[in-house]
């Protein structure tokens, strides 16, 4: 494969902002400039940056009092976006602890799985999770117990039972701290499992830190600027773009314990905030919002995050009167895409050096090939995996699962396990995960370009494109559609326009069409399409949502009866392949 043109140079690297975490903690709590400065708010608090040192100090002592030195030193958090969240991280920093991120929408023997797998021993959590935990406690292992925070309850919380954070605080005794090399690890932060199972990411405090450095001087962050971390704090996009660069720039956090499209903008007001982080499909939720004629009267400058379409960025861009840096990237952080110079519609951004796509076997794939209405004529030769041959970049492996980790480092290189293709001037299309390629009637393809298409519907909000098994071999498309208010949906209407795309080959084009109220997403707003693969069009599993049939030649999309799922049933037993049906 000739290379593409125009590969940005690789990113440089970044240096160390202080030696750890504590040292920065300190030097915020200490500076003139910083030490009386808000730090961090939520609702109607507010912590200067010497508060927030005595406050994560008095965790600190907390984590010493209740962890197994001989053991990991570990801590699951389950909890919402709250400041003992915050003071929680930053008490393991100054001791050199490990936060584990828990995922509030896991459950039962998941939740378990991900609470034994990465040897939690001490679990902090808050009322309204309790019930998760419910049926998983007696399975774990937790020699420091369950603590369960009483701090900052909100409307509607049941009562706090169980051993109270307030209490647990006052009975720790102070301790000595210790001053952690920066490579020792700071948090666990679970991938998506958006396609598959979740892994448990390796993070030091040297990753975090320089990460928020790097954004701080991207987003030309000061003590002077408020960031909103509306995203969960489990997840990466809210550590490294939030909460790490606000400790690196001494500047403001502000928090809401959920994201609310509603009270987005009155948060934003009520905080003076500057900038904030998003990833998945938080701005086309944003966008969904009525619009008033005040939206871009805001202290807003700028907002940093990823997955957001071109066209929904560029709305809220203009909408909202601010910059929008909308990147490629994943947990384990080493891809990086430029996307300055303008990129095509679609695109992802610019291939950067040693960034490539590639097939199994590491070589390079063609160049995508268009023709004149943009359809993309050669997705078999084109689509491979986003890798970089530069090595693992920040990646720092997965923790307790090596095979995970040979996997994504195989030859040296860092595998995303993101599917993408290349023009020949070097703009990456992402093309979905490796786990979402369809076959259908003989051909490979991949469901991004699919998912992509789709969403232009004028009526749709929100899209999501899966294979679900075919009775004789193979897949069949599936979309499921989540429509704008006051939308309904036409199912001939649909299939005509489904037949106007001149970019969706006929192969692409959806056999069942699924039409929700919502679909499955992770907290970042990510689709969780594993789910909708499990779900098929099988009624037990998709009760209150329609779903639609369009058989072959039809000029319509038809509801998906019960008789349609019954003979739909007899036909996989018919071929043997009852078990895909039964999966």
């Amino acid at each position: 494969m000739a290379q593409p043109q125009s590969l940005a140079p690789p990113l440089a690297e970044v240096e160390l902002p202080a030696r750890n975490v504590r040292a920065l903690l300190e030097r915020n709590a200490t500076d003139p400039d910083t030490r009386d400065r808000a730090a961090l708010r939520f609702g109607d608090r507010t912590w200067t940056h010497a508060e927030v040192l005595d406050e994560s100090q008095r965790f600190a002592a907390l984590l010493a009092a209740n962890l197994d030195p001989s053991r990991p030193p570990h801590v699951g958090v389950l909890l919402d976006n709250t400041p003992d969240y915050v003071f929680t991280l930053y008490g393991a920093g100054l001791l050199g602890a490990v936060v584990v991120g828990l995922n509030t929408t896991r459950r039962d023997e998941h939740l378990a799985a991900d609470i034994t797998h990465t040897d939690v021993q001490l679990l902090l959590t808050e009322p309204r999770h309790l019930p998760l935990l419910a049926t998983v406690l007696p399975q774990l292992d937790l020699p420091g117990g369950l603590i369960v925070s009483d701090r900052f309850p909100d409307d509607g919380d049941p009562t706090t039972v169980g051993r109270p954070l307030t209490a647990a605080l006052t009975a720790a005794p102070a301790v000595d701290l210790p001053d952690p090399d920066a490579r020792v690890l700071w948090t666990l932060l679970f991938t998506s499992g958006t396609a598959g199972a979740p892994k448990a990411v390796r993070c030091t405090q040297h990753r975090l830190l320089t990460t928020g450095s790097r954004m701080s001087m991207m987003l030309e962050l000061g003590h002077d600027d408020v960031g909103y971390a509306a995203m969960p704090l489990f997840h990466t996009n809210s550590l490294m773009a939030g909460l790490a660069a606000a400790l690196v720039a001494g500047a403001t956090l502000s928090m809401t314990r959920r994201f609310s499209a509603s009270q987005f903008l009155p948060d934003v007001r009520r905080y003076g905030v500057t900038w904030f982080n998003y990833t998945g499909k938080l701005l086309a939720y944003l966008l969904a919002v009525p619009e008033q004629a005040d939206d871009a009267d805001t202290t807003l400058r700028i907002a940093f995050g990823n997955e957001g379409s071109p066209q929904v960025v560029a709305a809220a861009a203009a909408r909202f009167g601010t910059r929008i840096v909308d990147v490629f990237g994943s947990t384990e952080g080493s891809i990086a895409l430029d996307r300055t110079g303008g990129p095509p519609p679609g695109s992802v951004g610019r291939l950067r050096q040693g960034i490539a796509v590639v097939d199994p076997d590491g070589n390079d794939k063609e160049p995508a090939r268009f023709d004149a209405d943009g359809r993309l004529l050669n997705p078999e030769e084109c689509i491979g995996e986003l890798v970089n041959k530069l090595g693992v970049g920040p990646f720092e492996g997965y923790y307790n699962n090596a095979e995970a980790t040979e996997r994504t480092t195989a030859h040296g290189w860092y595998w995303s396990g993101d599917l993408a293709y290349v023009d020949a001037d070097a703009w990456v299309f992402f093309a979905g995960r490796t786990g979402d390629w369809l076959r259908v009637d003989g051909e490979n393809f991949a469901a991004g370009p699919v998912e992509a298409i789709i969403s232009r519907h004028p009526d749709v909000l929100l899209a999501a494109v899966y294979g679900v098994p075919d009775a004789d071999a193979g897949d069949q498309v599936m979309t499921a559609l989540v429509l704008r208010d006051g939308m309904r949906f036409d199912g001939a209407a649909f299939a005509r326009w489904v037949d106007a795309q001149a970019d969706l080959s006929p192969k692409w084009r959806p056999r069942y069409v699924r039409v929700a109220t919502a679909l499955p997403v992770t907290p970042t707003n990510k689709v969780i399409t594993r789910m909708l693969v499990h779900d098929k069009v099988r009624a037990d599993r998709t009760a209150g949502d329609a779903l639609y049939v369009r058989r072959r030649g039809a000029e319509a999309f038809v509801p998906f009866t019960d008789d349609d799922e019954a003979a739909l049933r007899a036909a996989f037993e018919a071929a043997g392949r009852s078990r895909l049906w039964d999966l």
